[in-house]
């Protein structure tokens, strides 16, 4: 359900101050603001938030998104675009808090964990710049897919010997029986703890979480500090021991090894902090978030039968389930200086709980973002993982053994079900995963006991975040009907009648004509709140490229479609006072659906609708319907024009102006809105890109794909990781600003225009990298190693 948020400006009662609602609580933020009941009875130790943190603040995102906590200390942020902006700006808001004890210890247990000489120092996780990327940069290797493909056989080893051993009991408790177990052995086999020592670490991981983000009771701080002193011990001890011989396989050993050639970046102090922090890092995130990606599949039986059915699907399944319910439930942040965040203006100093759980279930980035649909299309924009040059480098490893671990299940426990229980979690602000997930099943029904070859079967893993064009899903075509003069509407449906996922008005969809070489995008134009049927309506279009031919000339009633999406580029502010709704042609199908959405809201708009012939018009009878007085229909054969520049020759306060269809039309909408304030008009073309450039500043480019024997044209308003991606050349990536470095090529010919914030002045002047979300050609040509 899509949620209407207040401005700011009537939610609060002063510029500053965050949004407050009644009643208030008597409490006053650092900056004099009230504070809302809700907002002062904020827990995260209770119950509901370690059982649910994005159902917990659902109140938080609708109503005050950023909020004081004053049995916290800290702001608390619950929205996406005001989490992934504090992830973008490192500087203003520092990381520096991030392993820093949220319940302060008592001065027995400071006693304690002084004596074993801890000294936790800066990790990648908590360290500032200019220190944190030349760090980064340097020990990034271990973490590329090719790296990381090197610890696929252990993983998958790890797996089947694990669930070998309870094949045959018809039950288990996945955490203690294999869930908590492979995941820690994984993670000291990758930083290359010896195997004689990883008993002794396993005892000690815990303590760490409990200690940085729990909240231990008095009488427990002290042994928690002594699990947290030996910890510390022994992590140096092993380290010592890896110094003797650098020369081994593991994470670790390739920092002592950097240490040697960069001492000024790889300090003593820097690597015995990343042995203790990578451990936890590695282990406690994938084994919580495979657990809660069990736990969330089993809890719905359709979607584990179709990965079961088709493994193809699984590499996106990981995606959805670590949006919808990861291990990661919240990160912090230091404000450096005076900002402002959703609303409130935070003094320098004030401490940010940034719940990034609850960001991956904003209606306002995720359409009906509640749903489980493993089919999304933009499950990997989840922020699970962090967001900018402060991500998480090894969430490619934790991708990888997630997937193994669900196609071993998959593949050998398809009638695997949940037993009855109830969970329980570690109570602490950022890390979640349940304690114990108890499953059962019926080992007469064991798949491998009837087909012995069952287990020789392998789906290749896909390390690194899953391509789009595998979040397909196939669809029904109940109906097939003409809406105006060369103009097709369709109704899909799903073939097992299920319900679809809701979206938003703006809302396209990719649909396959005929194959996945030949992808078209269209506006969704029915009624959002309708979760059985998605509608478009496909122009016939005597010059494109195929696509439109193919749907009139193929498609009827009964065919199936495969389609992505909803994806949304094009929202809908629903906090406008008033709405100016602009159509021409086929471009009234988006348009359709915001003033569909505008008259349930009970918003003042207006709809424009322009067309040559009234024949032509698509919706026309259904617009007048639902619309009356509010449409008016501007049809060229009648003598009806719309005066574009009459229409908006005086710029209305706190309006918004939508508009989608020819270009010629939109050109002429942006002249007449000159004068109107900044971001008041917004346009749908009917050609949509990834890249956001200024195509009249760039020039267009090939590239040469040296490995795969193919040339690749990049167009002035495309960038070069959309035209890869176009040519079905899959490429990571993750913040598609040139912060995270994540879609790095290499360039073996041609001179790069860098424009990313990740290589050094050294780096580029090599001419041998670039990042391809941003990055471009200085000349007409660049070869590159794909």
């Amino acid at each position: 359900m899509t949620t209407s948020h207040p401005p700011a400006a009537a939610a609060a009662p002063a510029r500053g101050c965050p949004f407050a609602s009644q009643p208030l609580s008597g409490h006053q933020t650092p900056t004099g603001c009230p504070v809302s009941q809700r907002a002062a009875d904020f827990d995260p130790f209770e119950d509901g938030y370690q059982q649910d943190p994005p159902e917990y603040l659902r109140w938080a995102r609708e109503q005050e998104p950023i909020f004081w906590s004053p049995k916290l200390g800290y702001w608390v942020v619950t929205r996406y675009e005001d989490i992934k902006a504090i992830f973008r700006d490192n500087i203003t808001f520092s990381p520096s808090i991030a392993l820093e004890k949220i319940t302060p210890t008592g001065e027995e247990a400071n006693a304690v964990l002084a004596s074993y000489g801890f000294a936790l120092n800066r990790t990648l996780v908590n360290e500032d710049e200019p220190a944190h990327m030349p760090r980064r940069r340097l020990l990034m290797e271990p973490f590329t897919p090719e790296a990381l493909r090197h610890h696929e056989p252990l993983v998958r080893k790890l797996a089947r010997e694990y669930v070998d051993r309870f094949i045959d009991d018809g039950h288990a408790d996945l955490v203690d029986q294999m869930l908590w177990e492979v995941p820690l052995t994984v993670a000291l086999h990758f930083l290359g703890v010896p195997e004689e020592d990883m008993d002794t670490l396993r005892k000690y991981s815990i303590a760490h979480t409990v200690n940085a983000w729990g909240r231990p009771k008095p009488e427990e701080q002290v042994a928690v500090a002594h699990a947290v002193g030996n910890f510390w011990q022994f992590a140096g001890q092993v380290l010592d021991k890896m110094r003797q011989d650098p020369s081994g396989p593991g994470w670790m050993r390739y920092g002592i090894r950097k240490q040697v050639e960069h001492p000024e970046v790889v300090t003593d102090s820097y690597l015995h902090s990343m042995m203790m922090a990578g451990i936890v890092a590695a282990h406690e995130t994938t084994a919580n978030a495979t657990a809660n990606a069990m736990k969330l599949l089993l809890q719905h039986p359709d979607t584990w039968r179709e990965i079961c059915e088709d493994p193809g699907l699984i590499s996106n399944a990981v995606e959805e389930c670590l949006r919808h319910n990861g291990s990661v439930a919240a990160w912090r942040r230091l404000v450096t200086k005076e900002v402002e965040v959703g609303g409130a203006l935070l003094p320098a100093g004030s401490k940010l709980l940034i719940v990034t759980s609850s960001a991956n279930h904003d209606s306002q980035q995720f359409a009906d973002a509640d749903l489980f649909d493993i089919r999304r299309d933009n499950a990997s924009d989840h922020l699970t993982f962090g967001y900018g040059s402060h991500q998480c480098m090894g969430k490619n490893l934790a991708r990888m053994e997630i997937q193994i671990f669900l196609e071993e299940f998959t593949r050998r426990l398809p009638h695997m079900r949940l037993a009855e229980q109830r969970f329980s979690y570690v109570p602490n602000t950022s890390f979640r995963g349940p304690e114990h997930l108890w499953v059962e099943w019926d080992p007469a029904q064991n798949p491998e006991r009837r087909h012995p070859g069952l287990l020789d079967v392998r789906t290749p893993v896909r390390v690194g975040e899953p391509s789009r064009h595998a979040a397909t899903r196939t669809l029904l075509v109940e109906r097939a009907t003409p809406a105006a003069e060369g103009v097709l509407r369709l109704r899909l449906v799903a073939p097992d009648g299920r319900a679809l996922p809701r979206w938003t008005p703006g809302a396209h969809i990719d649909v396959e004509c005929g194959g996945p070489e030949l992808s078209r995008q269209y506006s969704l134009c029915g009624d959002p709140d309708h979760a059985q049927a998605w509608e478009i309506a496909v122009l016939r279009e005597a010059d494109g490229r195929g696509g439109s031919a193919w749907i009139h000339d193929r498609l009827k009633a009964g065919d199936r479609l495969r389609v992505r999406g909803p994806r949304n580029h094009f929202r809908l502010d629903e906090a406008a006072r008033k709405l100016i709704l602009i159509a021409g042609g086929i471009g009234i199908t988006p348009v359709s659906a915001m003033a569909r959405r505008a008259r349930a809201l009970g918003l003042d708009y207006q709809l424009h609708y322009s067309g040559r012939r009234r024949g032509a018009m698509a919706l026309v009878e259904e617009l007048s319907a639902l619309h009356g007085d509010r449409l008016q229909l501007h049809v060229g054969d009648e003598g009806r024009r719309c005066d574009l520049a009459a229409l908006l020759a005086q710029p209305e306060a706190a309006t918004q102006v939508y508009a989608c269809g020819p270009q010629r039309m939109l050109q002429a909408l942006e002249a007449a809105c000159a004068g109107w304030p900044e971001d008041a008009l917004r346009i749908e073309h009917f050609a949509s890109t990834v890249g956001t450039l200024d195509a009249s500043r760039e020039h267009a480019f090939e590239v040469e794909l040296r490995d795969s024997g193919i040339t690749v044209p990049v167009p002035a308003d495309r960038t070069l990781l959309s035209a890869l991606r176009a040519a079905n050349v899959d490429i990571p990536s993750d913040c598609e600003e040139g912060l995270c470095g994540t879609c790095e090529v290499r360039v073996l010919g041609g001179e790069v225009d860098h424009r990313d914030l990740v290589l050094t002045r050294a780096e580029r002047e090599t001419q041998t990298r670039m990042m391809s979300c941003c990055s471009r050609a200085r000349g007409g040509r660049l070869v590159l190693e794909l």
